[in-house]
């Protein structure tokens, strides 16, 4: 355990490097800037993996579960070889 200098008042506080611990003198969280940054990144991921091309929800009965599954597995391979012919042409010229 440590302490960190809280970002809100300024005073030292004990810290267990959790984002979430709360300052001693003014009961904000420590995190600051990080658990700001923490908490866009999550939101990034949760948005990205609801974009994805076939996204399985969790309402989704096992006839789509499968479908979608086999769906983000051709797109995968797909991708692979798109890539692999990219890869491909920029490595022939030099």
């Amino acid at each position: 355990m440590g302490q960190k200098k809280c970002p809100h008042c300024g005073e030292w506080s004990k810290w267990t490097t959790n984002m979430n611990d709360i300052c001693e003198h003014c009961g904000k969280t420590l995190g600051g800037r990080d658990l700001e940054y923490h908490e866009k990144r999550e939101e990034d991921i949760q948005t990205n993996k609801e974009n994805w091309i076939f996204h399985i929800k969790e309402h989704d009965g096992p006839w789509m579960r499968g479908l979608k599954t086999a769906g983000n597995l051709f797109y995968t391979i797909y991708m692979a070889i798109l890539t692999f012919f990219a890869w491909l042409i920029a490595i022939l010229p030099g």
